[in-house]
């Protein structure tokens, strides 16, 4: 226990001093081994070497430039066409552009990050010149925002295999119904909503127009099709899925629609490295701590805590998405991942709990935790692009986030929900 409270002490004090989180985590662990006796710094490089050291990780910058390019490329603003052309002439229709375009950006980048950049770039000025509710619609914009972690590709996915030892493949599957459902609770949330407001509707595009928007929207929906048909039909990994998206991203936005130049792909390199850097950081730093925390017998103290819950996977599932989600309440998305996931993950297996349905949920919860107040990094992102302030923004998503925890307590209450779709589409 003495252990325990020495970690979340030091990395409490770190977070509120405003200490970077990798180095946060990094010290946190090093605390831990110096009271345990164990300060070794050999074997403290080792770890953080080991930790990042790993063949499935290298699908993280793939994916990252892939996002970067179909931004640059073009391949974004054509799915935000293609959804005006679809159900922008509905009462509240940008709001329902802003869901459909989350699921297409989300199963093209998988960061929720850049795909609420992206959607609140290109709509909040349109929403705003409409007469939308500024607040609630930046809400709706960022919920749309953490269906990316969900639904494949994510890197969420990517980062929890590794730190659990779970297929990444079965993962990417198993998210995709789940994301899908987070997208329609979302519409049912903002069709109730807009029943009490008067907004403002963009004219009916004709059968010509909305043909000719999914004709130049069609290179970028073609991605996701080959993403999960490959991993379905066991054509190449996870990772190398990253390269095959991270080739066809630069092939399309270069010879399709011709809108990189050499100077804009290198400015998407460039930024899917330090993207890539600083999550890798992340991932080597949390090694210590996982390394100490293991060592300290955390989980065993965690398994024997959450004991009178083993024989009750429900409530055991119930117990770990409160910790997730309070815990993303103060750290970030990625961290989240790497500290609880060596914590939480052994004590469901011990239960019984499929790792793949605990790496659903558990991802989940944690985007959950990028909505929600003093950290939210999602709602950071909104209100720099709108220009709001972060309390209109709050108010906003409250509704949104009362709905996405309905559906959370509802999927595990019925994980078949979950493990069944998961099961036919592996």
């Amino acid at each position: 226990m003495t252990t325990i409270l020495i970690f979340l002490g030091v990395l409490l004090v770190a977070i509120i001093a405003g200490v970077p989180i990798a180095f946060g985590l990094m010290v946190a662990g090093i605390a831990m081994l110096w009271d345990l006796g164990m300060m070794d710094w050999q074997s403290i490089a080792l770890q953080m070497t080991n930790s990042a050291d790993s063949f499935p990780l290298l699908a993280i910058p793939f994916f990252l430039l892939a996002g970067e390019v179909m931004n640059a490329g073009g391949l974004s603003r054509r799915l935000v066409d293609l959804g005006l052309a679809l159900v922008g002439h509905l009462r509240g229709g940008l709001g329902y552009v802003a869901i459909v375009t989350a699921v297409l950006l989300a199963s093209l980048s998988g960061s929720a990050i850049a795909d609420t950049a992206v959607l609140s770039g290109m709509l909040v000025p349109i929403m705003r010149s409409s007469g939308y509710p500024m607040g609630r619609s930046a809400g709706l914009i960022a919920s749309g925002g953490i269906i990316a972690p969900v639904i494949p590709p994510s890197i969420g996915y990517i980062v929890f295999g590794v730190a659990g030892n779970v297929s990444i493949t079965k993962l990417f599957l198993s998210g995709i119904v789940p994301g899908i459902a987070m997208a329609l609770a979302l519409t049912a949330t903002w069709w109730f909503m807009c029943r009490r407001e008067t907004m403002a509707t963009l004219p009916r595009r004709s059968g010509v127009e909305i043909r000719s928007a999914l004709i130049r929207a069609l290179v970028a929906l073609m991605l996701p099709v080959i993403i999960v048909g490959g991993l379905k039909l066991g054509v190449f990994t996870p990772t190398e899925a990253g390269v095959v998206a991270c080739v066809y991203a630069i092939f399309a936005g270069t010879v399709i629609y011709r809108e990189i130049t050499l100077a804009a792909l290198y400015h998407c390199l460039l930024s899917s490295v330090r993207t890539t850097a600083s999550v890798m950081l992340l991932i080597a730093a949390a090694g210590i701590s996982a390394y100490a925390i293991t060592i300290a017998g955390v989980p065993q103290q965690i398994a024997m805590l959450l004991g009178p819950l083993a024989q009750h996977q429900t409530l055991l599932m119930f117990a770990v998405v409160v910790i997730v989600v309070v815990v993303g309440t103060a750290l970030d998305f990625i961290p989240t991942i790497l500290v609880l996931t060596p914590v939480l993950l052994p004590v469901a297996k011990q239960a019984g709990v499929d790792p793949v349905y605990f790496g659903v949920i558990f991802m989940m919860a944690a985007a959950i935790g990028l909505l929600t107040p003093p950290v939210g990094a999602v709602l950071n992102v909104v209100c720099a692009v709108a220009k709001l302030r972060y309390s209109d923004v709050v108010r906003g998503v409250a509704p949104f986030i009362l709905v996405q925890i309905l559906l959370l307590a509802i999927l595990t209450l019925f994980p078949e929900i979950v493990i069944l779709p998961g099961n036919w589409l592996y």
